[in-house]
C-alpha cells in the first residue's frame, strides 16, 4: 500500500510540474484533470470519501468542463491545432 501511495503522489508532483510546462492549453487542462483525479484517489486512500467525491466532482468534471468550454468560446482548441498542421 505504501508502493502505491508514493507513486500516487510521485503522479502529482509530474502533473503538477508538466502543467507549468505545457505550451497548449488543451493539454494543462488535461493534465490538471488528470491531477483532480489522482488526488481524489488520494482522498479516498485517507479514507475521507467525501472530499474524494467532491475532488472528482468539482475538481475533474465541473472545472474540466467549464475549461472546455472557456476554451471553446476564445476559439483556443482549434487554432493550436490549425498552427500544428502548418508546421
Amino acid at each position: 500500500m505504501n508502493l502505491f501511495t508514493y507513486i500516487l503522489l510521485g503522479f502529482l508532483v509530474v502533473c503538477a510540474i508538466s502543467v507549468t510546462f505545457s505550451k497548449k492549453l488543451l493539454n494543462s487542462v488535461l493534465i490538471f484533470m488528470s491531477y483532480s483525479l489522482v488526488m481524489s484517489i488520494i482522498w479516498m486512500m485517507l479514507e475521507s470519501p467525501d472530499l474524494a467525491i467532491t475532488e472528482a466532482a468539482v475538481g475533474a468534471g465541473v472545472t474540466s468542463v467549464l475549461f472546455f468550454v472557456t476554451l471553446r468560446k476564445i476559439h483556443a482548441m482549434g487554432e493550436e491545432d490549425v498552427e500544428d498542421e502548418e508546421k
